[in-house]
């Protein structure tokens, strides 16, 4: 569950299926079987198949989507978010999560359940490296204002207004920086009266 952008898959349009509707289940719930996938593919690398299933359901202050990961693929860089915990737990399948520098990495198999608390110490990647689909339960606070890490690319992501996942409608600031753009806190402010 990375963050999303114009340019990163997560923002896929969403479908009628992903909504809530009348004729559907109760508000607070949503059925696996009563949601269609919606897919992204980024380059060779990058591929999942995900159903929202806490945005059918209704739910605000936690998310949770269904995840499919072919063979040999991620759904998402490394990252991690800095106002955010989140939570895998899988299905069917086997992979990697892959984690900061220096840090064991974790086998992936059914039944497994991995908290990843907020901050860089928690910096990671899933990857498929078994031979079948890793189908797993990605869950998440929603909160924002988020910050988002990436260290392979040295990039930072800003998310206020609604949080990655979150409604890109209700974002009044939005984007993803290199880590090394920082300007001071007076640069391009007129100091001096005119």
């Amino acid at each position: 569950m990375a963050p999303d952008s114009p340019d990163a898959p997560a923002d896929e349009p969403r479908t009628d299926a992903d909504a809530s509707s009348e004729s559907g289940p109760a508000p607070n719930a949503a059925r696996v079987a009563d949601l269609d996938w919606s897919e992204s593919e980024r380059g060779d690398r990058f591929a999942f198949r995900r159903k929202r299933l806490a945005e059918r359901a209704g739910g605000r202050d936690l998310g949770c989507s269904l995840y499919e990961v072919p063979p040999g693929k991620r759904p998402w860089p490394t990252h991690y978010h800095e106002g955010n915990e989140e939570a895998l737990y899988v299905l069917s399948g086997t992979g990697t999560l892959r984690t900061r520098e220096g840090a064991a990495d974790l086998d992936l198999e059914p039944d497994t359940y991995v908290a990843l608390p907020a901050g860089a110490d928690y910096a990671r990647q899933i990857e498929n490296d078994g031979d079948e689909p890793l189908r797993y339960l990605a869950l998440s606070t929603m909160n924002h204002p988020d910050v988002t890490g990436y260290p392979d690319s040295d990039k930072v992501g800003v998310f206020c207004g609604a949080p990655p996942g979150g409604d890109k409608n209700a974002r009044t600031l939005h984007g993803y920086y290199p880590r090394d753009a920082e300007v001071g806190y007076w640069d391009g402010e007129p100091t001096d009266e005119e």
